[in-house]
């Protein structure tokens, strides 16, 4: 026997032994790695996902792999987003109404504490225009972390970027991430 033939005879003995050729089984239930899911229709305006929630997630639609059985089907590989094995949920940036570009335009005018009237802290606002930014202190370091997005909205929504702007974004691992080497 050549080796491909060997691979395959190993695979199935071992989804027999293991109960992976069950028919009741669950596409929802499968490994990272044995599908792939689409990534989210993005917002033209916004620059971030359709259909975002509140609380941050969107449900996008997931295939299992070439050749894998369950939910009571065979797939393919070549199944239609409205032929999805079923749906994972995902992170996404949720997208309130303050533009980044007139953020940072604003952050220049800091000194006068329109920068954060803007955003929604008035208080800090008000308190830039008495002291006249902080003695200019202020409006130095708001223009840097606005610029740099860490300061964003009062809301906790994200910015609305313009087409291609720079979006910054947290880079977490969890369980779910898949690190790939080539």
């Amino acid at each position: 026997m050549d080796i491909p033939t060997v691979v395959v005879v190993l695979s199935t003995l071992l989804s027999l032994v293991s109960g992976a050729n069950d028919r009741n089984h669950s596409c929802s239930e499968l490994l990272p790695g044995q599908y792939t899911c689409l990534r989210p229709l993005i917002d033209t305006k916004t620059q971030a996902a359709k259909g975002c929630s509140v609380n941050r997630t969107i449900e996008v639609p997931c295939f299992p792999s070439r050749n894998t059985f369950c939910n009571g089907r065979l797939f393919y590989g070549n199944e239609t987003r409205a032929e999805a094995g079923f749906n994972k949920t995902v992170s996404c940036r949720y997208v309130g109404s303050k533009s980044y570009a007139t953020a940072v335009g604003l952050s220049f005018l800091g000194m006068f504490g329109i920068d954060r009237i803007y955003l929604g802290y008035p208080a800090i606002g008000l308190l830039k225009l008495c002291t006249f930014g902080f003695f200019m202190l202020g409006q130095l370091a708001d223009m840097v972390l606005i610029a740099a997005q860490v300061v964003g909205p009062a809301d906790g929504t994200d910015y609305k970027i313009d087409f291609y702007g720079p979006v910054m974004d947290n880079i977490r691992r969890d369980a779910d991430t898949i690190i790939s080497i080539t």
